[in-house]
């Protein structure tokens, strides 16, 4: 399945508890959270580039499947991951005490950071 196109945030939930176990700035937190970012996924067999934009801030990851990269956090931290495919519809990987699992279904993204027993999730729809 492929995970290329571009999807708009429908739903995310935990958002403020997240970022904020995060580290994240209250005031980043407030400006962010009722932002609907845009998620642009291009997929090259294994090689993906992922670009988010929430209002001016814009996240800029790239990384193929099963080798170790660098990804930007959230936070704005860099962290070395390797992201894994699952089935053929899930990406996965750990970073920092972190899981996060992105999951296509249609026209649906949904990505879930899961940190300790605190759980972040995003709904994305294709657009």
């Amino acid at each position: 399945m492929s995970f290329a196109g571009k999807y708009q945030l429908q739903t995310q939930e935990n958002f403020e508890p997240f970022m904020r176990a995060l580290g994240l700035p209250e005031e980043e937190i407030q400006k962010g959270k009722d932002l609907k970012s845009i998620s642009e996924i291009e997929q090259d067999g294994k090689k993906f580039k992922v670009t988010v934009t929430t209002g001016s801030k814009v996240l800029k990851n790239e990384f193929t499947i099963g080798e170790e990269s660098e990804i930007q956090l959230l936070n704005g931290e860099k962290a070395k991951v390797v992201v894994q495919l699952e089935g053929n519809n899930k990406l996965v990987t750990q970073v920092k005490g972190m899981k996060s699992v992105t999951e296509v279904n249609g026209d649906i993204i949904t990505h879930t950071m899961t940190m300790g027993d605190l759980t972040f999730k995003r709904v994305s729809k294709r657009i």
